[in-house]
């Protein structure tokens, strides 16, 4: 019985896989769809060293070029930094073009006359430069100076105060030389002033109202009056503004007490 069931079971498989080859065989009523082709890109191993290659130079040129661009606007920075600096030197109301060529034709002179001696070339040019600087760019000069003493107070504190303690020193000294100096010019016009006088009673010549020093010392004196009643008038107004006229007042009062004196002195 056993058996009987297994061949109508073998039977029954082969006569199903006889349909299937049959289907297969006969083509169908509707037209069927293409196969999807599917290509896979299996690259050589030229081509993996030739990409490793190509990334890596990649790689190198775009950090070169980030560098460079870091550097370049460092630099834009730093030509920025100068101009501004430059500029907040520079005084607007000093022209640079004639002041520049004046201390360039001073300097250079100074070169010329010192040209056979070493120790005045080497003096006199640098000093040429200061004094044309002071004198043509004024204002200028005092920027940079300031600038200059700024730097050496942040970078050079001991040297710096070594520096302001020679600059008071000659201030000093300055100031000295200009006392004398006065005061030579003060014992000369009182020296020419006694001769004069001895002069003028020797001979009886009118001597100095020739020269003119009598009229100058009456106006002189005329002026001081003036000045004078003008304070005390400014002294008895109120208000901020007679304040600052009396302050004027007082120095211009000073400086014709002072021409008043050597007038007198000539006299």
């Amino acid at each position: 019985m056993f058996r009987v069931l297994a061949s109508r079971r073998v039977l029954a498989s082969a006569t199903a896989a006889v349909g299937v080859l049959e289907a297969r065989d006969k083509l169908p009523i509707y037209p069927t769809p293409d196969a999807e082709v599917v290509l896979l890109e299996t690259p050589s191993e030229l081509e993996k060293q030739i990409g490793v290659g190509r990334r890596a130079v990649t790689a190198t040129y775009l950090d070169a070029h980030a560098r460079l661009q870091s550097v370049i606007s460092r630099w834009i920075g730093v030509e920025q930094a100068v101009e501004s600096r430059v500029k907040s030197l520079i005084a607007p109301d000093e022209p640079l073009t004639p002041g520049v060529l004046y201390v360039g034709v001073a300097t250079l002179t100074g070169s010329v006359l010192a040209r056979n001696r070493l120790l005045w070339r080497l003096a006199l040019p640098p000093t040429l430069l200061i004094l044309s600087l002071n004198h043509f760019l004024p204002k200028t000069t005092h920027n940079v100076s300031s600038y200059l003493t700024e730097l050496e107070e942040k970078h050079f504190p001991v040297f710096a105060e070594k520096h302001e303690i020679a600059k008071q020193h000659s201030a000093m000294t300055w100031e000295r030389v200009k006392d004398a100096t006065q005061n030579g010019r003060e014992t000369f016009s009182s020296s020419v002033a006694s001769l004069v006088g001895s002069i003028e009673a020797a001979t009886g010549l009118k001597l100095r109202e020739t020269l003119g020093w009598r009229e100058r010392a009456v106006k002189a004196k005329a002026v001081e009056v003036r000045a004078r009643e003008i304070l005390d008038v400014a002294e008895t107004s109120a208000g901020p503004e007679a304040v600052i006229s009396t302050k004027e007042v007082e120095a211009k009062t000073d400086a014709t007490a002072q021409s008043v004196t050597e007038a007198k002195r000539l006299v």
